[in-house]
């Protein structure tokens, strides 16, 4: 009998600041990746655009360029905080490739466009399990990404007894 072969899967895992997401890929680390595949799993930050909007009278920003340099910081040093968290779950993972991006977009268009690029075989997300109303008004990005990719999309919902903080602060 011929050994099986052993699956080289691309498994996109969508992380953002949110503790939720961190849940999503230990979740998928322990329960979809297997010990003897050859996975690669990619990261997937998509930072949000800055809302910076020029002045009424057209003489430059709202904010001086060092506020506007402290946003970009911030927004940088965030993206690291929340990929160097992610890369921590999966450093001991011996035949998994890891991979990660960061993108700026809406996290909609980024996290369906990388899924596309990449071909990925697999599209893992957290939710926050926002309420109907608030779901209206902010939309759900775990929604519209398993309405639009053409992958298996698996949105796993963190247990409420699992503490509630953020990832990074």
């Amino acid at each position: 009998m011929a050994e099986s072969e052993v699956q080289e899967r691309r498994i996109v895992v969508a992380v953002d600041e949110g503790e939720e997401s961190m849940y999503a890929l230990s979740w998928c680390l322990k329960n979809v990746v297997s010990q003897v595949s050859k996975d690669t799993i990619i990261l997937l930050y998509a930072k949000p655009i800055s809302s910076v909007y020029p002045s009424v009278d057209g003489t430059g920003y709202m904010f001086s360029s060092d506020i506007i340099a402290s946003m970009e910081n911030y927004r940088r040093n965030l993206a690291d905080c929340v990929m160097e968290k992610a890369n921590n779950l999966c450093k001991d993972l011996p035949n998994i490739k890891v991979e990660t991006r960061a993108q700026n977009g809406d996290p909609r268009d980024v996290i369906c466009d990388v899924v596309e690029k990449i071909n990925a075989d697999l599209l893992v997300m957290g939710t926050h399990g926002y309420g109907l109303i608030k779901r209206a008004f902010l939309g759900s990005v775990s929604n519209h990404c398993a309405q639009n990719v053409k992958c298996p999309v698996l949105i796993v919902k963190k247990p409420k007894s699992v503490g509630n903080s953020s990832v990074c602060k």
